[in-house]
């Protein structure tokens, strides 16, 4: 079952698949050391602080998404204050932070909670396969160096994001190979591109276009932002004037937690009358637009979507950074199709050539699912797209797993510190019952199949046949709401659809090793 090994180990690597007899066991196997991953290990460290665990990060570095991305000017798109961690309230000046500073403060809560020794680095988890008989996972992954290493695990804890690290999304453009300049993806920045003095221009209007365009253009020769279609966005000032005054007025913690609570709930407020009123947040926003831009800029092509406000993501634009460079000149937008590269840049629908030094596709993400490793019960992989997600957690199905996902309207750390609260209750639940296996089951023929994620955004669209599903009644609807949330995953029993188990084990324990007992079954 979820056990600690008889004789522990030290958190260095696991053992290869030549020593089955010896073979490590975790009570919990986490995935990824990015801001989740720590964030989930904290929570089992403080919660759960009987369990067994180790961090299996695919890279050699703490940090996620925040240690990939190094392109110029990248930040946060969500306030500090609920990306930050609840039990580590972020204390920055900026509530709109870079992501050097992002990647610091991860790292720092990893070794402060010693959590950066249980992290094995260089380990990509290739398959995990459940074993009823056994009670746990069988993992398996692939190490740097080319070594296959094998361990068991009571629970595994996917935290690896909903992206593919490997490789950005760039559509198959015609003519790409005739195009005589460089071809950079964010997701791939080169350390050492020159840019100063160079024509670049920016495919997208994204969060990542919207951090880019500005940077580059401070000094670049000059900065156009190629749009198919507009993206609604809004000016936010880096540095919150509120959260100076709650923190002058309340100490560190209860200040982190009021300043959680006041833009959590700001940004669901602003989700939910884009949902009922939309043409009054799509006045809203394209007034302030009318403000930011100089007085002849053409709003209705260039910032007016098609879209309702929250079919896809508003973007923030940090101290209206992007609208300034369309100000002074440094920067514009075009709005058109791309018939095709050129030698020089690229050919618009519309017959304008763009020419160009740099061409830049900020174009999206390849959505990966868990990470793309194959998930498998007792030898019989699951069809993950097939699944309800239960609570936006767990998956339908499947014993003893859990999957991290944020929210797509507001900050993602604030549903990831929900699901890691509750991965501890049901471990706790189940050590004190005596349960080794938990599987969400849905004998509820009334519940009906829907979006997992209700957004409209490319990268969600095209991965829309390979992600689970979201179910019409609790608990297998996905909020994107912290509020309902809370109340759904916080506040509700960890046995709502839950079938717990104890199955037949498929060796006869030692008696001589009855002493020994699982941890969750204490």
């Amino acid at each position: 079952g979820v056990r600690p090994p008889s004789t522990p180990r030290p958190q260095g690597d696991a053992v290869t698949d030549s020593d089955p007899a010896a073979t490590e066991h975790l009570d919990v196997l986490i995935v990824g050391a990015g801001l989740s991953g720590v964030g989930a290990a904290h929570h089992l460290q403080t919660d759960c602080p009987w369990a067994s665990y180790a961090i299996f990060e695919a890279r050699q570095a703490i940090g996620g998404t925040w240690d990939l991305f190094r392109y110029p000017g990248i930040r946060s798109d969500s306030d500090m204050h609920t990306l930050g961690y609840s039990f580590r309230p972020w204390t920055g000046e900026k509530s709109i932070a870079d992501g050097e500073s992002i990647r610091e403060y991860i790292v720092e809560t990893a070794e402060e909670a010693g959590i950066d020794r249980h992290i094995r680095f260089g380990h990509r988890i290739v398959s995990a396969d459940w074993s009823t008989p056994d009670g746990h996972w069988v993992v398996t992954a692939e190490t740097d160096d080319g070594r296959t290493v094998t361990v068991t695990a009571g629970f595994l804890l996917s935290c690896s994001g909903y992206y593919r690290y490997d490789r950005g999304y760039v559509p198959d453009f015609p003519g790409m190979d005739d195009f005589a300049g460089e071809i950079v993806h964010p997701q791939a920045w080169p350390e050492d591109l020159d840019y100063a003095g160079r024509r670049i221009v920016v495919i997208g209007s994204g969060a990542t276009a919207v951090t880019l365009v500005p940077s580059l253009a401070a000094t670049a020769g000059h900065v156009t932002m190629l749009q198919r279609s507009p993206t609604y966005m809004g000016s936010v000032p880096t540095r919150n004037p509120l959260a100076a005054a709650v923190r002058r007025a309340l100490p560190e913690r209860a200040a982190g937690t009021t300043l959680r609570w006041i833009n959590a709930l700001g940004t669901q407020g602003l989700y939910r009358l884009s949902r009922r009123r939309p043409d009054t947040v799509r006045r809203m926003l394209l007034g302030r637009l009318q403000r930011d831009l100089p007085e002849d800029f053409d709003v209705e092509t260039h910032f007016t979507p098609s879209y309702d406000p929250w079919d896809q993501r508003l973007c923030a634009v940090a101290d209206g950074d992007l609208f300034g460079a369309l100000r002074d000149g440094t920067a514009s937008i075009v709005t058109d199709h791309i018939r095709t590269f050129t030698e020089k840049g690229i050919l618009l629908e519309s017959g304008t050539e763009l020419e160009a030094d740099i061409i830049v596709p900020a174009t999206g993400l390849d959505m990966l699912f868990v990470g793309g490793i194959s998930v498998a019960v007792d030898g019989e992989a699951v069809d993950l797209p097939s699944k309800l997600s239960y609570k936006g957690v767990m998956l339908e199905d499947v014993p003893n797993f859990a999957n991290i996902f944020g929210y797509v309207n507001a900050s993602w750390t604030l549903k990831a510190d929900l699901s890691s609260d509750y991965v501890c209750r049901l471990l706790n639940h189940m050590r004190r019952e005596g349960w080794r296996q938990a599987t969400p089951t849905n004998d509820d023929p009334n519940v009906q199949p829907e979006p997992f994620m209700g957004l409209t955004s490319g990268y969600v669209t095209r991965a829309a046949d390979r992600i689970p599903k979201a179910g019409n009644r609790f608990p297998w609807q996905v909020h994107q709401s912290y509020v309902k949330d809370y109340r759904a995953i916080k506040m509700s029993k960890v046995t709502d659809a839950m079938v717990f188990a104890n199955p037949p084990a498929r060796t006869v324990p030692d008696p001589n090793r009855a002493a020994e007992l699982p941890s969750l079954t204490g």
